[in-house]
């Protein structure tokens, strides 16, 4: 059972707890299942100008090449990613500036942008789309990361709990599988945007009343409170504190002031690596790579997903549409499969630590094994899209959400991990960020396969595999970093014998 600093569970934290894993699962990675909804958008004619005949040089037939309309589809998941990962980083800073409420207040009205955009879309303003889905990316990652600081309710479990978010994060992709569902069913994209968008309510309600103003600190003091609670809580403890006595009003002046001290003390340590320190560290740096890595093989895949089943299926909708749903229903698995990588990062948290080490040392070796199994299924998620093997893809969708799954989680946990929580927003987000610059590639990468390579992005894959081993470099280098660290731990503990030994 989860528990809580004090020794008692707190239902207002269980509240919290439950109310932003649904919020993870139906608002925050709605763009992770595009494949879903282009298929009814394909239905409904968007983009259906860009659709042409063409002959087949070899067999002489006509035939309907829609790879124009594949490309602007592609495009639109382009830069709905691109500029989530730009973003990242001065929402990071609004974060740490401004606190919760105003970064989810930001978050809600670009959801509510993107969604009634969507409601009000007709095939003739198909180019809306590429705000929609970008407000609606964008709005779903300011929400998640608000929702990672939950971990800090809990101790023990707080690498786990940041990355079961994340694999609601993922599964919430479904939300477009069921409006996909729906729609085979005679409900329209109208109507069910327009629900999406009524949903803003229920955001607005959890930002004031289940979630606080400012931060959750980490380690949580005991009198933290927040939300709907905090007044009450406030006015409980002035009364307290009139009915106390002389001596104990003295005793708990003092014991505040010992804590504060204590807290001044933390706070000065944890501000000893500024910003620009962080920044410019090598752990940083590496990690930058590795965060490029993983995006870059999974954003290609992703803006390619619906044009590749639709190339192996040889323009078979049927099998389109049931690819389409398996990959969907694979994502809804993505917060099964995220605790386990919470699990790896949390596994040494109730042994003692080594005599010398630190808490961060024992985390960041801890987070070794995570960001290698996570580097490995990168590679082999990338072996299996790159294979023109149409059955093969059920591995690669168990894989890619797997990978996702990790890839997320570990990113946080490990930004938490490396550095102070003080800058935890702006590290997150600026890693993200600076990766887009990479990830703004994709533009002529998909343009290279729409126009040289005739729609197939074999040879496109292929190099996408080979980058994917520059993610081994971070696991590497978090070990051999960790190993100097305990040789320098070594050396120390042997000079201070030397010097006893003298005297």
């Amino acid at each position: 059972m989860l528990e809580f600093p004090g020794g008692k569970a707190k239902l207002h934290y269980w509240l919290t707890l439950l109310s932003g894993l649904l919020e993870s699962l139906f608002f925050t990675g709605l763009a992770f299942g595009w494949a879903s909804l282009v298929f009814v958008l394909k239905g409904d004619g968007y983009f259906a100008g860009y659709c042409v005949n063409a002959t087949r040089d070899n067999e002489h037939t006509v035939y309907i090449d829609c790879s124009g309309q594949d490309e602007h589809f592609s495009l639109i998941m382009c830069v709905a990613f691109i500029a989530s990962t730009v973003m990242r980083f001065p929402v990071g800073f609004v974060f740490d500036r401004f606190g919760t409420t105003a970064t989810r207040l930001l978050a809600i009205s670009l959801y509510t942008t993107g969604t009634l955009f969507i409601t009000l879309l007709k095939e003739e303003m198909s180019l809306l789309l590429y705000p929609a889905i970008s407000c609606i990316n964008v709005s779903g990652m300011i929400l998640h990361t608000t929702n990672v600081q939950v971990g800090n309710l809990f101790h023990f479990y707080r690498s786990t709990i940041i990355t079961i978010y994340n694999g609601a994060f993922d599964s919430s992709a479904a939300v477009f599988l069921v409006i996909k569902l729906l729609h085979e069913r005679g409900v329209s994209l109208f109507s069910s945007f327009l629900f999406l968008t009524s949903c803003s309510i229920i955001l607005l309600l959890r930002t004031f009343l289940l979630m606080p103003r400012g931060h959750i600190p980490y380690p949580l003091p005991d009198t933290f409170t927040y939300g709907v609670s905090c007044s009450e809580r406030r006015k409980e403890k002035k009364n307290e504190t009139k009915e106390m006595k002389k001596e104990d009003i003295m005793r708990n002046q003092s014991d505040q002031q010992a804590e504060e001290t204590k807290a001044g003390h933390e706070s000065k340590q944890e501000e000893v690596a500024s910003f620009r320190s962080c920044v410019l560290s090598w752990l940083f740096l590496w990690h930058l790579l590795w965060v490029l890595t993983m995006l870059f093989c999974q954003f290609i895949f992703l803006s390619n997903v619906n044009a590749m089943l639709t190339r192996l299926s040889n323009n078979d909708q049927n099998l389109v549409s049931h690819y389409t749903n398996a990959f969907a229903f694979t994502q809804l698995c993505s917060v099964l499969f995220a605790p386990v990588n919470g699990l790896i990062l949390d596994r040494h948290k109730k042994r003692p630590i080594a005599s010398g080490e630190t808490r961060r040392e024992a985390d960041l070796r801890s987070s070794c094994l995570s960001l290698f199994l996570t580097s490995l299924q990168c590679f082999l998620f990338c072996v299996c899209f790159t294979c023109p093997v149409l059955p093969l893809q059920y591995l690669t969708f168990v894989l890619q959400v797997v990978n996702s799954s990790f890839f997320y989680g570990g990113h946080q946990a490990f930004i938490s991990i490396a550095f102070p929580m003080s800058h935890f927003g702006k590290m997150s987000g600026l890693a993200m960020s600076l990766s887009a610059l990479g990830l703004l590639l994709q533009v002529p990468i998909l343009h290279f396969i729409q126009h040289q390579l005739h729609g197939d992005p074999l040879y496109v894959n292929v190099a996408v595999t080979l980058v994917s081993l520059l993610a081994f470099i971070h696991p590497i280098h978090i070990r051999l970093y960790c190993r100097k660290l305990a040789k320098l731990r070594t050396n120390s503990k042997q000079e201070i014998d030397e010097d006893l030994d003298f005297f």
